[in-house]
């Protein structure tokens, strides 16, 4: 049998042993789980995947001073940020200068504030000022970054279309700005002016017109078409306005009327809302990881001949109670039988074709407002817009991406529920603990 101190001291020595392993265990494998609301301390799968699409080295260059007499901003609480992402990229490196300290780096930089971010990536930059930095910002820098200016899109303009740029109801102002910051540059065409849709264009986008295309126009989008351009077309129940041709070439089927959801009967006016719920979307890489429903006003279906030479999906089923009205849409309206097309009705198509070497895609969606500055923020519209066009251009990868933004970690209360929290802290509480302590202290006393 050993001796007391000999056991006493082979004991410590294996406890300094399982300690040190335990150390360096967790230096090598590091696991972090994320218990707040919403994972706001974690990375998002969409930040994630455009980290990882990033193929070489990115460099982070934070321009803040190394005192803050706010404390709000400091190299700490940066370097501590930016450790997640690091941990996804490892080449992602980050810089920390103080401008007051090295002001010919700051000035090289073209920086002329303090507390700015630069990112860096294959001779790109992107800035962003420190006091409005949160993820859903890094992850649009990121991608602007990742585009570089590959992705034109071409916006056709002349027939009274809504604007890409527009602050009125029906136009797509708010949309145009949300996929520039998504790095997608959008460029106005006037086809009356210009020889052909250029050649660099990435996709094209018509938005409902309200005059007739003229026939060399029509002609200059059939050649753009046969070339094997990308097209997004948003519809409506009106007249075509001189793109017939543009939907014969694409075997389109549009029968006349508006769809009518009875399930959305809004206070005013007509059922004329379609909801596409997202647990019925098809599975294609355009509505990859889109889990929001999304609303579709005053939209028309949309259905292709067969026999097509197109690979066509169907990509949002809506009003499975509802029903295509031939007639105008009233308020007490009904489904006719022999007349209106009962659901479900399909409201947007993705269409592919190969024309040479080049991979053909176009989607096709029966509402001209779902993206309007009106109806943008309803369900995951902005979401499925900007998937949309990442798909059309060719950027699979990316085509669902959409970084949350940051969540408002603030609580309101009423005035009551105000009044009650604090009477339960200030009063109820230490009520409980006086009786608790008194009864304890009669007890013993008593005995």
């Amino acid at each position: 049998m050993l001796p007391t101190t000999l056991r006493r001291a082979l004991t410590v020595g294996l406890l300094i042993t399982i300690c040190a392993a335990l150390s360096y265990g967790a230096r090598l494998y590091r696991t972090e789980i994320d218990i707040t609301r919403g994972a706001r301390h974690s990375v998002s799968a969409s930040t994630r995947s455009i980290l990882i699409a990033l193929r070489s080295g990115i460099q982070v260059t934070a321009y803040v001073p190394r005192q803050d007499p706010t404390n709000a901003i400091s190299h700490k609480k940066i370097t501590e940020h930016f450790r997640s992402y690091q941990r996804i990229k490892p080449d992602l490196t980050l810089t920390l200068i103080d401008p007051r300290e090295q002001p010919l780096k700051s000035a090289h930089a073209g920086t002329r504030e303090a507390n700015t971010l630069v990112i860096e990536y294959q001779q790109r930059t992107e800035s962003i000022a420190l006091a409005d930095f949160n993820e859903q910002q890094f992850a649009n820098a990121l991608l602007r970054l990742l585009r570089g200016d590959q992705l034109d899109v071409f916006w056709l303009e002349g027939h009274g279309e809504p604007k890409p740029d527009g602050r009125a109801n029906h136009d797509l102002g708010e949309f145009g700005q949300k996929a520039k910051e998504k790095g997608i540059k959008i460029n106005k065409l006037n086809l009356s002016l210009a020889q052909a849709v250029p050649s660099n264009t990435s996709v094209l986008v018509i938005v409902q017109p309200q005059s007739p295309l003229l026939p060399q126009e029509s002609a200059k989008l059939l050649d753009y078409l046969g070339r094997g351009g990308n097209l997004l077309w948003l519809l409506s129940p009106e007249p075509l306005h001189g793109l017939q041709s543009v939907a014969e070439l694409l075997g389109l089927t549009l029968s006349s009327g508006t769809i009518i959801d009875p399930a959305v009967s809004p206070r005013q006016g007509p059922p004329v809302f379609a909801v596409g719920s997202s647990s019925l979307y098809a599975r294609h890489p355009a509505l990859a990881a889109l889990d929001e429903n999304t609303v579709f006003p005053y939209a028309r279906a949309i259905a292709t001949h067969p026999g097509t030479p197109w690979q066509v999906s169907p990509l949002i089923s809506v009003a499975s109670q509802g029903w295509l009205e031939k007639n105008t849409p009233e308020r007490s309206a009904q489904f006719n039988a022999g007349v209106d097309l009962k659901g479900p009705l399909n409201v947007a198509s993705a269409l592919e074709r190969t024309v040479g070497e080049r991979k053909q895609r176009v989607i096709v969606v029966g509402s001209s407002l779902f993206l309007s500055n009106t109806f943008l923020g309803n369900g995951g519209n902005l979401a499925l817009g900007l998937s949309m066009l990442n798909w059309l251009s060719g950027d699979d990868t990316l085509a669902a991406i959409d970084p949350r933004p940051s969540i408002d970690p603030r609580v309101r209360m009423d005035t009551i529920h105000l009044y009650l929290l604090v009477g339960i802290l200030l009063i109820v509480i230490p009520l409980i603990f006086a009786l608790t302590g008194g009864l304890i202290w009669w007890r013993r006393r008593r005995h």
